[in-house]
C-alpha cells in the first residue's frame, strides 16, 4: 500500500495497556511502521484508567514487542521512530468529564484523521462514544473501531449499535472481525472473482457441500467466568464462521468496495434457513470438553477449570448444518464446526465438488476415485490446495488413478514478502477509511437473528451439551451430522 494514500492520523487505543493491545494491536502498528506505511506525523496514544507516564507506557510497549515481535529486538531503525509516536492519556471510560484530556493532548488537531480503537468491554462502547462526542471528537474525519462481541444476542447488539450511532454515523463505525484480515480469506475473493476457472463451477450444479472448520487446541485458559457467559456459538459461530460462510456463498459484487461487498453478504444472511425448534436437534451438535490428551500432554476438563460450576450448560464445541435458500446454493449443505481442546489447531474452508457423472475407468481406479476438492487453509499455515485425479505413472500400471494435491503455498509463492498479520491489514484499512472488510450493522443483526433462533431452541431443552474427550474431534454426534446426509467430514 502506498504511503501517499494515507493521511496523518492519531490512533487512540482504549484499553491501551490490555492484552489485545499488547499482543495484537501495537505489534501490528509496529509492523506497519517498519514497512513504511505510517506517515511521519501519525501518533499512537494508549488510553486506560491506570495512571502512567508516556515514558512508562513506552517501556511497557517495548516489553510487549520483545515478547510478541522477536524481530523487533535487533531492529535499531524502527523502534526509535515508533517510540516517538507513543504517548499515553489516563482516562476512566466511565467518567465523561475526563475525556477533555484528549483535547489537552491535541488529539485530532491540525485536521488530523482520528481512529478510536475500543479494545474494551462492549458495555463501554456507547458511553465512550457519547463522551467523545461531548468533547467534540466525533467529526466526520474521526472513526471508531468496535471489537467483538457486539452483544450477547440481537436485542443487546441492537442496543449497542443504537447508542453508538447516536454520536457517530454508520460510515464512521468499523466493526472488526480479525478473521477477515487474514491473507487467505482475502485470497478467497481473488480465487472466486479473479479467475474464470472457479466462478462458473461455484454453485449447486457442481458443488456437493462446503465445510468450514475453526478448531483450537487450547481450553478456556483461566477465563472460565467470561467464556461460560459466551460459549462457542456466540464466541465463534456468530462472527468468524458466519462471515467466512458469507464470503464463500455471496454473489459477485459489482465492484470491490465496502457498499457492494456488504450488500452481497447481507443477501446471504437473509437467505440462511432458520434453525429453530425441533430442527436444532437434527441440524446442530453442542459439546463440552472433558479431560484428555492434547499434543501429548494430559489436560483437565471444562468442569475442572478454576472457577467452574458443575451446573454449566455452556457449549465449548458446536457443529451444525446451514442451508442457504437461493438459486445458487439450493440443496448444498454448509457444515460449520468449531471447538476448544480439539486434536489440532487449524482453520480451513473445504469446497467439496460432486462426483463425476459417469466413470469410464477400471474397478480399481473407481475404488481410488475421489471427488475434486478445493481446500483453503487459513491457519496455522496459509495455503490453497486442489485435489485432482491423476494416472499412476508407469506402463505396467494401466489406467489406474489416484488423487494428487496441487498445492499453492503462499509462503513459498511469495517467499520474499512477509505475510502481514490480520490486524495490520485491518488497522491500515481503518486509517484509509476503507470499510470493505468490516461488518455493517445490518450484517451483525442478521447474524444474531439466525444465532438467536438456535440459542432459543437449546434453551427449551433439558439436554446438556455432549461430553467429548480433549484431543478428540468433538462428540460422536458431530461425526454423524454429515453422515446422516450420506457425507463425511473431509478429514475422516
Amino acid at each position: 500500500m502506498s504511503k501517499s494514500r494515507l493521511k496523518d492520523c492519531d490512533v487512540v487505543i482504549f484499553g491501551g495497556g490490555g492484552d489485545l493491545a499488547m499482543r495484537k494491536l501495537l505489534p501490528a502498528l509496529y509492523h506497519l511502521d517498519m514497512d513504511g506505511l505510517l506517515t511521519p506525523a501519525t501518533r499512537i496514544i494508549g488510553a486506560s484508567r491506570r495512571d502512567m507516564t508516556a515514558q512508562e507506557y513506552q517501556v511497557k510497549v517495548r516489553e510487549a514487542l520483545d515478547e510478541f515481535v522477536p524481530s523487533s529486538i535487533d531492529d535499531t531503525e524502527t523502534w526509535p521512530r515508533f517510540k516517538e509516536r507513543l504517548s499515553y492519556v489516563s482516562v476512566n471510560a466511565q467518567e465523561s468529564s475526563e475525556f477533555s484530556r484528549f483535547n489537552d493532548h491535541g488529539v485530532g488537531e491540525n485536521n488530523k484523521d482520528v481512529v478510536f480503537y475500543l479494545a474494551t468491554s462492549p458495555d463501554f462502547f456507547g458511553p465512550i462514544c457519547s463522551s467523545l462526542a461531548n468533547v467534540g471528537l466525533s467529526e466526520e474525519r474521526m472513526r471508531v473501531v468496535l471489537e467483538k462481541p457486539l452483544g450477547r444476542d440481537l436485542i443487546s447488539s441492537r442496543a449497542i449499535n443504537t447508542e453508538v450511532k447516536l454520536n457517530f454515523n454508520e460510515s464512521q463505525v468499523f466493526r472488526i472481525d480479525h478473521y477477515l484480515g487474514k491473507e487467505t480469506v482475502q485470497n478467497l475473493l481473488a480465487i472466486r472473482f479473479g479467475n474464470t476457472l472457479f466462478e462458473p463451477l461455484w454453485n449447486s450444479a457442481h458443488i456437493d457441500n462446503v465445510q468450514i472448520t475453526v478448531s483450537e487446541t487450547v481450553g478456556v485458559e483461566g477465563r472460565w467466568g467470561y467464556y461460560d457467559k459466551a460459549g462457542a456459538l456466540r464466541d465463534m459461530v456468530q462472527n468468524h464462521l458466519v462471515q467466512l460462510l458469507c464470503l464463500v456463498a455471496m454473489e459477485p459484487p459489482g465492484r470491490m468496495d465496502a457498499g457492494s461487498v456488504r450488500d452481497e453478504k447481507i443477501k446471504v444472511l437473509k437467505a440462511l434457513r432458520p434453525i429453530t425448534g425441533a430442527n436444532a436437534y437434527t441440524k446442530t451438535v453442542r459439546g463440552q470438553y472433558a479431560k484428555g490428551v492434547v499434543n501429548g500432554n494430559s489436560v483437565q476438563g471444562y468442569f475442572d477449570e478454576e472457577g467452574s460450576s458443575p451446573n454449566s450448560r455452556t457449549e465449548t464445541f458446536v457443529s451444525l448444518r446451514a442451508d442457504i435458500d437461493n438459486w445458487r446454493w439450493a440443496g448444498v449443505p454448509f457444515y460449520l464446526r468449531t471447538g476448544k481442546r480439539l486434536g489440532e489447531r487449524y482453520s480451513e474452508i473445504v469446497i467439496q465438488y460432486k462426483a463425476v457423472p459417469h466413470s469410464i475407468f477400471s474397478d480399481e481406479s473407481n475404488r481410488q476415485m475421489q471427488r475434486n476438492q478445493l481446500i483453503i487453509r487459513l491457519q496455522p499455515e496459509e495455503k490453497i490446495s486442489l485435489t485432482v485425479m491423476n494416472k499412476v505413472p508407469g506402463a505396467s500400471e494401466g489406467m489406474n488413478l489416484q488423487p494428487v494435491d496441487l498445492n499453492l503455498s503462499l509462503t513459498e509463492a511469495f517467499h520474499n514478502k512477509r505475510s502481514p498479520e490480520a490486524y495490520e491489514r485491518l488497522l491500515l484499512d481503518v486509517m484509509r477509511n476503507d470499510a470493505t472488510l468490516f461488518m455493517r450493522y445490518d450484517e451483525v443483526e442478521a447474524a444474531w437473528k439466525w444465532v438467536d433462533g438456535i440459542m432459543e431452541a437449546w434453551s427449551q431443552t433439558s439436554e446438556r451439551p455432549k461430553e467429548y474427550a480433549s484431543g478428540s474431534w468433538g462428540p460422536a454426534a458431530s461425526m454423524a451430522l454429515p453422515i446422516r446426509d450420506g457425507r463425511n467430514w473431509h478429514d475422516y
